[in-house]
């Protein structure tokens, strides 16, 4: 019997976070996980914490007035082109949609909820699947992010409870925003291992990338080559890992689990399996026991393969913190199979492993070479643009 408690913190009022049916980002994948956890037997109703709305000052936490204004004016068409351009709102990566402050509140709700849930609460662990929008500025909206929930909640712990606080980021793009909130803070430490920025957006995160003035030594970038396997990604993440929690010894531990450094994420270029997605909370959960009495938060994140690889990689990071560091093998419910598959647009897997190579060969050079021309330019624009968004 697991006596650390773990906190699932879920609503499907996360499903208004929505740009449009077409877009990449969908959150149906917080509903597809949940519904796998329920029919797996893993997830009970009592384990479910709702999220509440974040309030505007708490918002206020990182980011400007100015930009929360913004998108509470976009929220109800009362944005022009001119000025959502300004703050990155109505782009095609985070264009506009009704009621998109009230939905990006939620979102950053839930995550104080989470960090409230084992700070205030009778709880160890917290996911919030619906959170870990880590691109998001102070003054702008990136990478399909509005509100860096991510962000709030690390001012929030050192705002309220004072503690360090050590945020891992393993999505494949790089956790920008974050990184950038907290570039100067020497009691915020930021590890983000990512697809390098030559390929893939936002461009940044490489290695000497490591802080500003007090907060110079605190910030780790692992930016990984493109079409990098399970077991390079996780040589470099797990030994990075160790070092960094050592040196730094915090006091509490958020992770962003994007899903998308999958074979099959359409997005991304790297080459793991379902295999990464075990290990990685396994590690984060562990260190977490080791130097932070267990307290942890972990987040959803990018995640675009939304039927075959997200409610697999999401279900199992609520098993570590569930199951005391332990994932579930063996065949997936045919109850979620079968409702899913239906609406499926791909052939689900029927376990939680992959049971084969998830790519036949490694992609030509040439591809990624093609599309790094096509993206270099926004890339480079982000780079140069990026020194306004920090202070």
């Amino acid at each position: 019997m697991n006596e650390h408690k773990a906190a699932f913190v879920f609503s499907e009022a996360f499903l208004s976070y929505k740009f449009r049916d077409d877009h990449p980002f969908n959150q149906k994948r917080v509903v597809l996980t949940s519904e796998l956890l329920k029919a797996s037997g893993a997830l009970d109703d009592e384990q479910v914490i709702a999220p509440r709305m974040a309030t505007d000052e708490e918002i206020n936490l990182i980011h400007k007035s100015s930009y929360i204004e913004a998108v509470q004016k976009a929220s109800v068409g009362m944005l022009s082109e001119e000025q959502g351009m300004q703050y990155g709102i109505g782009t095609q990566d985070t264009p506009i949609f009704e009621h998109m402050h009230e939905a990006s509140a939620q979102l950053v709700g839930g995550t104080l909820t989470a960090v409230d849930a084992v700070m205030e609460g009778d709880y160890t662990h917290a996911v919030n699947i619906g959170g870990g929008l880590h691109h998001g500025f102070k003054g702008k909206a990136s990478g399909f992010c509005i509100y860096n929930d991510a962000a709030i909640a690390i001012k929030y712990i050192r705002e309220h409870y004072n503690l360090k606080v050590l945020y891992v980021d393993t999505d494949a793009h790089h956790g920008d925003g974050v990184q950038w909130a907290f570039y100067d803070d020497p009691n915020v430490c930021t590890f983000s291992i990512h697809e390098t920025g030559r390929y893939l957006f936002p461009g940044t995160g490489n290695v000497n990338e490591r802080g500003h003035n007090d907060g110079f030594g605190y910030s780790f970038n692992l930016p990984i080559d493109a079409f990098t396997e399970d077991d390079s990604f996780l040589e470099v993440y797990s030994k990075s890992l160790e070092e960094v929690t050592e040196y730094f010894r915090p006091d509490i531990i958020i992770s962003q689990n994007g899903a998308d450094a999958h074979a099959y994420d359409p997005l991304t270029h790297l080459c793991c399996s379902m295999k990464i997605f075990e290990e990685i909370p396994k590690l984060v959960h562990r260190l977490a026991h080791k130097f932070c009495n267990g307290k942890w938060v972990a987040l959803g994140g990018g995640g675009y393969d939304i039927w075959r690889v997200v409610p697999r990689a999401w279900a199992q990071l609520w098993n570590v913190a569930n199951l005391d560091g332990k994932t579930l093998q063996g065949p997936l419910p045919e109850e979620w199979l079968e409702k899913w598959q239906s609406k499926s647009p791909v052939k689900l897997p029927t376990h939680w492993q992959d049971l084969s190579r998830v790519y036949k060969e490694i992609p030509r050079k040439k591809e990624i070479t093609e599309k790094n021309q096509l993206t270099l330019g926004k890339s480079l624009e982000i780079i140069r643009n990026e020194q306004k968004y920090i202070l």
